[in-house]
């Protein structure tokens, strides 16, 4: 009789590691046993997710703002005008004018290579609009409406369905990742539940469909599949540590040949002999990509974190097929949006740093014809208080989200748009904490009915879906993926 994988995980992952990038590669050991890619199911198809989420609670009503005239005046006045002690506004003739349907707004002066991507202008994406924006989107179990919010918080109803410790970032960070904001007695993300279904309908399982350039994160966890962490450098072999560690994996290498009479030692060299293999295969599989990437390397400054691990996505990406993937999904963590004390600098070199990055994907995306195979969308803990605090802005609600690719709907917002006046019906309090008018679930839904997940399993993917929507209607829940 064997030892199974998940018990001797959980039997092995009691032991204390001292060294977190050795931990991350050892939690990718689930992936033994699968070194040997089989054939693609049949179908040739290929579709990515990838998930840019803005850590520490992003202002994003800075990033998507009124132009129209009345809606601008209401805008200024809850953030202080521009110029006043305090005023956060951005100037109205700072902003780059949306066009179409979104000519009422306009983007952050930061966000020139997002607003190209939306307008379909520029040397890069003239005439393709690959960028959309989703208005006013938070975690919501049920709608609810300011009067019921109130009447919870003042105690006058605590059976009504409100998110756990809303304006936490650890718990608000959790939820955008599960999908469940009532909480869950055994923590899964989304797109870990996402995996669970469709693996196996996709993918060789020669590699994990799911991969993170962040650690170890709750997003990708599913219940029977798990993520391979990689570096934008690639895996995480033993053969990429320093130079001080090369004689210990020698070493390792040999006792994992040796036959071993203790179950436990021999189902762990079994395990990570296996894995190493699939380990040293993706990087294989990854620096001849490198190559492949031709003209696309040059989108990619040099000076740039962000657009170096979006790079190594492009790469991971790239070679999907030696790899035995149809279906991936990928994580990024890019933090330091917690601005309580100074927002308008700070937040305008962010943006910057994220509009190229993302500008240099989607630029290479289209170069290498797979645009229309992958979407790449933003989360965020949560939005912040319209008013400003001094400097900053504190923990607020709903936000804005905005999400690109070719099978995007680009260059229009999606949602209901909130009124940004203090006290307004939207406002719950604390200076412009935003109801959420759009759930977090149908952003994911509509992305993940693209993906693949059957309706008749999306609430087993995202359980409060049929709180907001009817996974079987033949109407997408927003409409920002194109028919």
């Amino acid at each position: 009789m064997s030892l199974s994988r998940r018990t001797f995980l959980r039997q092995f992952n009691c032991a204390a590691l001292s060294s977190s990038s050795i931990l991350n590669t050892l939690l990718n050991l689930k992936l033994a046993n699968n070194a040997a890619a089989s054939p693609l199911a049949p179908g040739t198809d290929a579709k990515a997710l990838v998930c840019l989420f803005l850590g520490g609670g992003c202002d994003s009503f800075q990033m998507l703002v009124p132009r129209e005239t009345s809606r601008y005046a209401t805008y200024a006045a809850s953030r202080g005008a521009t110029g006043s002690e305090g005023g956060l506004a951005l100037g109205r003739d700072t902003l780059l004018p949306l066009t179409g349907s979104a000519a009422d707004f306009g983007f952050h002066p930061s966000m020139v290579r997002m607003h190209e991507m939306a307008t379909g202008t520029g040397s890069d994406f003239t005439g393709k609009k690959r960028l959309a924006a989703i208005t006013n989107v938070g975690t919501l179990v049920a709608p609810i409406t300011k009067a019921q919010y109130q009447a919870w918080e003042n105690g006058n109803n605590a059976a009504l369905p409100i998110p756990r410790a809303l304006f936490s970032h650890s718990d608000q960070t959790e939820q955008w990742q599960t999908a469940v904001p009532q909480g869950l007695p055994e923590l899964t993300g989304w797109a870990g539940r996402a995996a669970d279904i469709i693996n196996s309908a996709y993918n060789t399982s020669a590699t994990s469909m799911s991969i993170s350039l962040s650690g170890n994160n709750l997003f990708q966890v599913g219940r029977d599949s798990s993520q391979f962490v990689i570096t934008p450098n690639g895996s995480l072999s033993f053969d990429n540590y320093s130079t001080p560690h090369q004689l210990k994996n020698q070493a390792l290498r040999s006792t994992l040949e040796q036959n071993y009479s203790n179950l436990l030692n021999q189902s762990f060299a079994n395990l990570t002999r296996d894995s190493d293999a699939a380990q040293l295969n993706f990087q294989q599989q990854f620096d001849s990509s490198a190559a492949d990437l031709g003209a696309a390397n040059a989108f990619f400054p040099s000076d740039n974190g962000l657009a170096t691990t979006l790079r190594a996505v492009l790469r991971a990406i790239k070679i999907r097929s030696a790899l035995g993937l149809r279906r991936q999904t990928f994580f990024i963590d890019y933090g330091g949006w917690d601005m309580h004390g100074d927002l308008l600098g700070p937040q305008a070199a962010l943006l910057s740093n994220v509009d190229s990055a993302l500008g240099a994907f989607q630029a290479s995306l289209d170069l290498l014809g797979l645009s229309d195979d992958v979407v790449t969308f933003t989360a965020s803990d949560f939005g912040r208080t319209l008013r400003s605090n001094g400097a900053g802005t504190d923990h607020a609600w709903g936000g804005n989200a905005f999400v690109m690719g070719g099978p995007v709907d680009g260059g229009k917002i999606f949602g209901t748009a909130p009124d940004l006046a203090l006290d307004s019906n939207d406002d719950v309090g604390y200076g412009g904490r935003l109801l959420p008018s759009t759930s977090a679930d149908v952003y994911f839904a509509e992305m993940l009915r693209w993906f693949g997940v059957p309706a008749l399993d999306m609430a087993s993917v995202l359980p409060n879906i049929g709180n907001f929507w009817n996974p079987l209607s033949p109407t997408p829940p927003l409409g920002f993926i194109k028919a």
